[in-house]
């Protein structure tokens, strides 16, 4: 999987834009501002958006390709992140470090979904919040009508609400929907799609 991200993000083009998730734009503005963490960050859009909020912002991602393209966006906007090229079986994160974890299409393979949200949960202070967007398990019908919409073609990478429940059941779910959305993000993210969006906080 590092080289396929590091493939996709060598182009000169930001795979999924330089402007933030619509969700993410919409829900972090609504909360006190301190320290956050964006795993799977990628080019890094959502990082530095939050940068530019006053966020004291960390993330990490396995490409390096992804990370200079972060590190470029950060210095065009004249803010400064955090961020890591490593995986998250070998993060070094402290617990209850975070006041939020970000996770925008951080889809992991089913076998290490439950324990990786559970490890991220872990950074997460009492009181913190995480927000999550990713496509849902119905996606792939519309995948099936447009490809450009991008997302896991296995299914077993995709969100169920119930299964989101249960890997962050120490936090008070203020919002959670399976919702249809059209979304206008790069390369790869085009078109109406079906998503699952959720907002924590911390027990």
């Amino acid at each position: 999987m590092k080289q396929h991200w590091d493939n996709r993000y060598q182009q000169k083009e930001y795979a999924y834009g330089i402007t933030p998730n619509d969700f993410l734009k919409e829900q972090l503005p609504k909360f006190s501002i301190g320290s956050a963490l964006f795993p799977a960050e990628g080019e890094g859009r959502n990082a530095v958006y939050a940068a530019t909020l006053g966020w004291n912002v960390s993330a990490f991602d396995q490409s390096e390709e992804g990370q200079k393209k972060a590190m470029l966006l950060a210095q065009q906007n004249s803010v400064e992140i955090d961020y890591q090229v490593t995986d998250l079986e070998n993060i070094t994160y402290s617990p209850n470090q975070f006041d939020a974890v970000i996770l925008i299409y951080a889809h992991f393979p089913e076998p290490v979904r439950a324990s990786y949200h559970r490890k991220l949960a872990h950074l997460v202070r009492s009181g913190g919040i995480v927000i999550l967007e990713g496509f849902s398990k119905k996606n792939l019908d519309y995948v099936a009508q447009n490809p450009n919409i991008g997302g896991p073609k296995d299914i077993t990478m995709l969100f169920d609400v119930e299964d989101l429940k249960s890997d962050f059941s120490d936090f008070d779910i203020m919002y959670i929907a399976e919702e249809e959305v059209h979304l206008n993000e790069g390369l790869y993210h085009n078109g109406k799609g079906a998503v699952i969006r959720l907002v924590g906080r911390k027990n």
